[in-house]
């Protein structure tokens, strides 16, 4: 298996070279041939999607978590849709960030390359395979993929489908690349070649993440859970907190950009919550809350504990807190939260400035639910994923993300004294 592994990083390095030296016009033609891949396969990815179904059952796995699994026909053309938007977009290789002239008569140029080989570990959503692929084609770079084993029959036949493409257009073999095998010592072996790849991407749960960071000789993004608020403050329209609220929790729960705690102001939770408490129950929402929330609701709800405040559900569960200002509802997020995507809904232009200053997330939003973080919804075509981190990307990654820059310097005869 190591040897295996091995070939497949120094094959992708190879690839790398010649992917970064493709015109704009001959990336995105490859990205189209990909998409109808997907559509004119999408039987075969159906039925293969089934098998890893039916096992996600068999082992009792969440219904959200099966939901995130699960394709179908039109997930499958959305799966194309983005394949067919990344062409549309602006290639950033080769664009130039900034140029200017130094005294010595130099014209230094910044410009964007590709990062090179870029290795993306993820679980669950095999829609990532297409999406992965096509965003670090059209940014220049090889990709090497290992999905989750509760999706690996789903992401072969996605794979097949998309390396018949570059397999048809005289590609490299490893500019894209699947690892297969469900034994976890692959991971081990991967991240240990840092020789032939640049960059480590990993998506999915706390534990995996983790894992990655402390075995790692390879730089890491990591694309961390979703702890998302909403916080209701005194001056908002509570007929909006109320929609955005529920579109935050209930439209895709499974998802790292769903809310997963809301707080209210205690000026308004009399209010709000009683309503807003009765259509999440309507939902199947179970709800953990403080022991205001408690004394509000019509009806006992659990205490919610200091490892609620710190979980991503990723289901309908939802822990609500009631604090006394705005500065709580800040000081709640800054230390419970995972810096991914928070909302405050206000009418104050004032609590607004000073939540989007103040709390420290990738995204942050004023009136409206925080499922908008990602990348179709940004108009960057699709996402690689959502990076919590501060250096080099934050928030979702698209093509720019999957770019390094370098100087390029024109002279004419100059020497240094």
């Amino acid at each position: 298996m190591r040897e295996e592994i091995i070939k497949i990083a120094k094959d992708a390095q190879k690839a790398s070279r010649v992917l970064a030296s493709l015109s704009t016009e001959e990336k995105n033609a490859v990205l189209k041939e990909m998409a109808q891949a997907l559509v004119r396969n999408q039987e075969v990815i159906i039925r293969a999607n089934k098998k890893d179904l039916l096992q996600a059952k068999k082992a009792k796995m969440p219904a959200a978590l099966v939901d995130r699994l699960t394709l179908n026909e039109k997930r499958i053309a959305g799966m194309a849709d983005s394949l067919l938007s990344i062409a549309k977009l602006d290639d950033p290789v080769g664009s130039e960030i900034k140029s200017w002239n130094v005294p010595s008569g130099l014209n230094i140029r910044k410009v964007r390359v590709p990062i090179g080989v870029i290795a993306i570990i993820y679980e669950s959503r095999p829609n990532v395979t297409s999406d992965c692929i096509g965003l670090c084609f059209k940014a220049g770079n090889s990709v090497i993929l290992r999905g989750g084993s509760e999706a690996l029959n789903s992401n072969i036949a996605i794979f097949k489908a998309i390396e018949e493409v570059v397999k048809a257009n005289n590609l490299p073999a490893g500019s894209v690349s699947l690892i297969t095998t469900k034994d976890r010592k692959a991971i081990d072996i991967l991240l240990k070649l840092n020789e032939y790849i640049d960059l480590v991407m990993p998506r999915g749960g706390e534990a995996l993440i983790k894992k990655v960071v402390s075995l790692s000789r390879i730089p890491v993004i990591k694309h961390y859970k979703g702890i998302c608020h909403v916080y209701v403050d005194d001056y908002a329209d509570l007929n909006m907190a109320e929609k955005i609220c529920f579109n935050a929790k209930v439209q895709r729960p499974g998802v790292c950009n769903a809310m997963e705690c809301m707080l209210v102001h205690r000026d308004v939770a009399p209010r709000f919550l009683p309503l807003m408490l009765k259509k999440f129950k309507e939902a199947g929402v179970k709800i953990r809350g403080c022991l205001l929330t408690n004394k509000i609701s019509r009806e006992k709800i659990r205490k919610v504990t200091e490892k609620d405040f710190r979980t991503e559900y990723l289901d309908l569960v939802l822990s609500v807190k009631v604090v006394d200002s705005i500065d709580e509802a800040i000081n709640h997020i800054n230390i419970y939260g995972s810096h991914h995507s928070d909302s405050i809904v206000t009418d104050d232009e004032k609590n607004a400035a000073q939540f989007l200053k103040k709390v420290d997330s990738a995204c942050v939003y004023v009136n409206a639910s925080t499922r908008f973080t990602d990348g179709s919804k940004f108009g960057m075509g699709a996402e690689i994923g959502i990076s919590t981190d501060k250096l080099h990307a934050r928030g979702p990654m698209a093509l720019e993300e999957l770019t390094s820059y370098k100087y390029v310097i024109y002279g004419n005869g100059q020497i240094r004294n």
